[in-house]
């Protein structure tokens, strides 16, 4: 005889490692370093300083 395989072992296997592929796969699309996050708030909190400097503030007549 053969050996004897759970099934339900095997296939909580497969579909562990499909889900880890797929997470690495969204990893390097999506993911981020933290440094990459903090220089794009820090230019993205310069261009809105910019912004409002360049602001001109009118009286509102009644």
């Amino acid at each position: 005889m053969g050996n004897v395989i759970n099934l339900n072992r095997f296939r909580k296997r497969a579909e562990r490692e499909a889900s880890e592929k797929q997470a690495e796969a969204n990893r390097a699309k999506f993911g981020r370093s933290k440094a990459e996050r903090s220089a794009e708030e820090k230019r993205e909190a310069q261009a809105k300083e910019r912004l409002d400097q360049h602001r001109i503030e009118r009286e509102e007549q009644p």
